[in-house]
């Protein structure tokens, strides 16, 4: 054996988008854009994209492997398409990669509304008792009658 210490590198350089994986998913979120039918239907899930990126950094033959419909996948694609990767250098060769991301749909939530009251107290004034008319009503009558002394 070698004393070498052997290099773990990649043979073949994988294209980068600029500023890693973070930049990559705050561009995805940033163009996207909901389709109107798929908010009117109340569809969410996840759209998975399929794309080969050249040597330039370009990215081609986008595919949606699997899909949602309702306009969403036609959305990744569009997205995807945005997409501009940094050239990877691989000793003078022309490479090309083919790559795979997932696109999250979820609906916009509303948040909760907030509920401002106040209260103001009133004096109260006393109400005369309403009669009752047409209905039915019961009555007892008890008489106390001393016995008589005699």
């Amino acid at each position: 054996m070698s004393g070498n210490k052997s290099k773990d590198k990649k043979f073949i350089a994988m294209p980068q988008y600029p500023g890693g994986n973070a930049a990559l998913r705050r561009f995805i979120d940033d163009n996207l854009k909901y389709p109107e039918e798929a908010i009117e239907k109340q569809i969410e899930g996840t759209v998975y994209v399929s794309f080969t990126v050249s040597n330039e950094g370009n990215v081609e033959d986008i595919r949606a492997t699997k899909g949602i419909g309702f306009g969403c996948d036609e959305e990744a694609i569009r997205v995807i398409s945005l997409l501009r990767y940094e050239a990877a250098r691989n000793r003078g060769l022309k490479v090309r990669s083919t790559m795979k991301t997932r696109i999250n749909f979820r609906l916009p939530y509303a948040p909760a509304p907030v509920l401002n009251y106040t209260i103001t107290s009133k004096t109260a004034t006393k109400k005369p008792a309403e009669k009752t008319t047409g209905t039915n009503s019961y009555g007892y009558s008890i008489t106390f009658e001393s016995p008589e002394q005699g």
